[in-house]
């Protein structure tokens, strides 16, 4: 087992190599000038006070250095945990920025990706078993998983926000009322929470039902199954079984779709106008900020991860199996 996980550990770690150096390459060949950007923000118009402070921002930045170079002290940078200065909202270090925006994803993220992960693994199984169920699950869950994110969220915003009037179709909680612990605060996080966290749970809920359904109507077929029932066991126990099996590869599933559903999140913080790590990227875009895009891609990858670092774990203490095979290995 040790040997299992140390290689493991070495496929993670060669993929955030080369993650951490295409998150490193992709905002130094965006179009713009993110030095420009900052003087036109700062509005100064005296050419020798521009040069000035082009100057002055390049060679704080290192802007001026050789790409190279640049590469080097970017690695440097990550192991003494600075991920720089945000140019977007400079002075503010970039890792600040992050901080106030990563509790909103998490907070978004977290519910949705386990609740649709339960929710459509149950529907999906009691539909296998139960026709009724089954025609009108399998039709909408193909409709589900089809739909993107972002217009599903349009649609909610749409219907529940604009035409209902039910919920707020944007940011992550009122203007007129201060951040605090307080139950008007929370109350009020939460009734903005709601449509994007829907969202997210649908598309997902959707794909989760129907891989379920398909993997224990498999399992129910099955040589072990059929067996089983010859031998007179209850079908209680039969479908048990079945279920066990069938979440194996559900938790596959999850670790191959965490990056869609990511992504599927920053998209629809973009939509609600979420105060998340999505809309950080977007003003990221729009200002050239490169470290700020660098730290954000960098907190994204190195979440996914871990993620996924900890599904395999989970899979090898769920399917004993594979705890066999590797002591067999290592014997």
């Amino acid at each position: 087992m040790r040997r299992y996980f140390g290689r493991k550990l070495l496929v993670y770690a060669l993929t955030f190599a080369v993650a951490v150096t295409v998150n490193w390459m992709i905002p130094r060949f965006m179009p713009g000038d993110p030095v420009a950007s900052m003087l036109a923000r700062a509005n100064v118009s005296q050419p020798q006070a521009v040069e000035a402070m082009r100057t002055y921002y390049t060679n704080l930045f290192g802007l001026d250095e050789p790409l190279w170079r640049q590469y080097l002290n970017f690695w440097g940078a990550l192991f003494r945990g600075d991920f720089g200065t945000s140019i977007w909202v400079f002075p503010t270090p970039v890792s600040t920025v992050i901080m106030g925006a990563v509790p909103y994803t998490l907070g978004l993220m977290i519910p949705s990706v386990l609740l649709s992960y339960f929710v459509g693994n149950r529907i999906g199984a009691y539909a296998a078993r139960r026709k009724l169920l089954d025609n009108t699950v399998l039709p909408v869950g193909y409709v589900l998983t089809a739909t993107p994110y972002m217009w599903l969220a349009v649609l909610l915003a749409w219907g529940l926000g604009v035409v209902a009037g039910v919920f707020p179709v944007a940011g992550g909680y009122s203007f007129s009322i201060r951040p605090s612990l307080s139950a008007d605060f929370l109350l009020d996080l939460l009734h903005h929470w709601v449509l994007p966290f829907f969202s997210l749970f649908l598309v997902a809920l959707g794909g989760w039902a129907i891989g379920m359904r398909n993997m224990i109507i498999y399992e129910l077929e099955s040589d072990y199954s059929n067996y089983l029932s010859a031998l007179g066991a209850p079908q209680r126990l039969i479908r048990r079984y079945a279920f066990r099996n069938a979440m194996l590869p559900q938790i596959t599933g999850l670790a191959l779709q965490l990056g869609v559903l990511v992504a599927g999140a920053l998209v629809t913080e973009i939509v609600f106008a979420y105060p998340g790590l999505g809309s950080l990227i977007l003003k990221a875009i729009q200002n050239q900020d490169f470290f700020l895009l660098q730290g954000i891609f960098l907190f994204i990858v190195l979440g996914v991860l871990i993620a996924n670092f900890v599904i395999d774990i989970v899979y090898v203490l769920v399917d004993p199996r594979t705890r066999t095979g590797m002591a067999g290995a290592s014997a």
